[in-house]
């Protein structure tokens, strides 16, 4: 009886070793991410584990599951425009990272790629190119500003191995003193006609 429970023992043992250390060899990639390897002895490795079950040396490699699905960021800003009045403006910017780039995005900028690259380059676009238009013509060529804003962002974003799926403008409001030289126009305009 002493020699099965020992066998018994052994044998819990060695399965449960064994359970562990399938644990420890494999991961999961879901879908709609992709896995970047980072090894201990070579750093990040060039490869890119897609979606599945895979396989990893425990204690000297480390997966790094990344997102490629497109996923939005609205921008917020508030930049002077051409005649100096106050824009407020957000930007939606919906984006994925270059799957075949991950290890370059990863080793260059991080897992939080979206959070470094994307609100600065925004920023930086969004207040230069408001910057060529006067309060009136914001409004009235809306279209040729979020085209040019598209253009421009799609180039600094390619160099950070990103993929704009679309970039619309969502907002845009005026300052106060603005918005009330506006309604006074209007108001002066409908006066003017019931005088007529």
């Amino acid at each position: 009886m002493d020699k099965v429970l020992r066998r018994l023992t052994v044998l819990g043992s060695a399965i449960s070793g064994a359970g562990l250390l399938g644990q420890t060899c494999l991961y999961n990639v879901e879908g709609g991410h992709r896995a970047v390897i980072y090894d201990y002895m070579r750093g990040v490795l060039p490869d890119i584990q897609g979606e599945g079950t895979h396989f990893r040396i425990p204690l000297l490699q480390r997966p790094v599951i990344m997102d490629v699905r497109s996923r939005p960021r609205n921008v917020h800003a508030s930049t002077p425009s051409k005649d100096l009045q106050t824009v407020n403006i957000t930007l939606r910017v919906l984006f994925r990272p270059e799957p075949e780039k991950l290890p370059q995005i990863y080793t260059q900028i991080g897992v939080n790629y979206d959070d470094v690259v994307l609100p600065s380059y925004t920023y930086e676009l969004l207040r230069a190119v408001v910057a060529q238009f006067d309060a009136s013509e914001l409004i009235s060529q809306r279209e040729i500003v979020s085209q040019r804003i598209n253009e421009l962002l799609a180039k600094r974003a390619e160099e950070s191995h990103l993929l704009l799926d679309d970039v619309s403008l969502t907002h845009l409001t005026f300052g106060k003193e603005f918005t009330h030289a506006v309604e006074l126009k209007q108001v002066a305009q409908q006066e003017a006609e019931r005088a007529r």
